[in-house]
C-alpha cells in the first residue's frame, strides 16, 4: 500500500471525503436598518390614528429614547419621511418648531410614480390603463358636481390649446391642467392626486413621443377637438358620452404616439 493510498484511507476514517462537492454557501441574514425600524414605528402610530395631520412628533432625543435607537437612526428616519412628504420640520423655536406630521403632497406622489415608470417598475401600459380607469371615475363625477370654477378652470387650458402657434411643450402641460382641472371637479381629492400624479409621470415620455410624430400640429388639432367634445358633454351633464369621450380621447392619443408603448431595443 502506498503512502498515498494510506492518506486517503486515514482521511476516509476520520470523516473527510476527498474532492467533495462544496454545499450551500449560508451568510447571516441581514436585519432591517434601525432608521427603518424607526419608520415603521411612526408608520404605525399614524396609522393606528394616534398621529394625525398636524401633530407634533416627540423630540429627536425624546424619540430616541422612546424607541431605543440612536438618535441617528431617528434624524435618518425623519428624514426619508420629511422626503416623502409624511412630516415635515420647522426649526427655530416657539410651538412651529419641531417635527409635525403634514398631509402627503401630490408633488411627492408625482415623484414617485415618474420614477417607477421610468425605472419600469410600472409599465407605461399600466401606467396608462389605470389612468383611463381613474379618468372615467372622475369625469363621471365632475359631470354631476361640476359648478362655475371648475368650468372656468377647464376652460382656461383650453384656450392656451387654442393658442395658435402654442409651442408643442405649453399645450402638453396645459393638456395636462385640461385633465387635472376635471378630476378636480370630481371632489373626489384622492382622484384628483392619484390623477395628476399619473398625469404628471407621463410627462416627459409624452413629449419625448410626441417630438417623434411626423405632424405633431394635426396631432394637437385632433386633440384640441377632442378635449372640446368632453367638454361640451360635461356642460351638457351626459355623463355617458362625458366619460365614453374620456377613455376614447386617450386611447387615441397613446395610439398616436407609438413610441410612447415602444419598448426599448435589448442591448447589442
Amino acid at each position: 500500500m502506498t503512502s498515498e493510498s494510506v492518506s486517503k484511507d486515514d482521511d476516509t476514517a476520520a470523516g473527510h471525503t476527498v474532492n467533495a462537492p462544496q454545499g450551500p454557501s449560508w451568510k447571516p441574514v441581514a436585519r432591517s436598518s434601525t432608521h427603518e425600524l424607526v419608520i415603521n414605528a411612526i408608520e404605525e402610530q399614524i396609522t393606528s390614528g394616534s398621529l394625525t395631520v398636524g401633530d407634533p412628533l416627540p423630540s429627536e432625543r425624546e424619540l430616541a429614547a422612546k424607541l431605543q435607537v440612536s438618535r441617528a437612526a431617528v434624524r435618518e428616519a425623519l428624514r426619508v419621511m420629511e422626503s416623502l412628504g409624511v412630516v415635515v420640520s420647522n426649526v427655530g423655536s416657539g410651538k412651529s418648531a419641531g417635527t409635525f406630521t403634514a398631509s402627503m403632497p401630490k408633488e411627492a406622489l408625482t415623484r414617485f410614480l415618474r420614477l417607477h415608470v421610468a425605472l419600469a417598475n410600472f409599465s407605461i401600459e399600466e401606467a396608462i390603463e389605470t389612468r383611463i380607469q381613474l379618468e372615467r371615475s372622475s369625469t363621471a363625477l365632475a359631470t354631476g358636481r361640476v359648478h362655475d370654477d371648475a368650468l372656468a378652470g377647464m376652460n382656461a387650458s383650453l384656450a392656451i390649446m387654442d393658442t395658435p402657434g402654442v409651442s408643442l411643450e405649453t399645450f402638453n402641460d396645459a393638456d395636462t391642467a385640461f385633465h387635472v382641472a376635471i378630476a378636480h371637479a370630481s371632489e373626489n381629492q384622492l382622484l384628483s392626486d392619484l390623477t395628476e400624479a399619473i398625469r404628471g409621470s407621463l410627462r416627459r415620455p409624452i413629449l419625448d413621443a410626441f417630438h417623434e410624430v411626423e405632424d405633431p400640429r394635426a396631432l394637437m388639432a385632433q386633440l384640441q377637438e377632442e378635449h372640446h367634445a368632453i367638454m361640451q358633454a360635461i356642460v351638457d351633464r351626459d355623463t355617458d358620452h362625458a366619460v365614453q369621450r374620456t377613455e376614447d380621447h386617450i386611447r387615441s392619443a397613446t395610439a398616436a404616439l407609438p413610441r410612447l408603448t415602444q419598448k426599448p431595443a435589448p442591448p447589442r
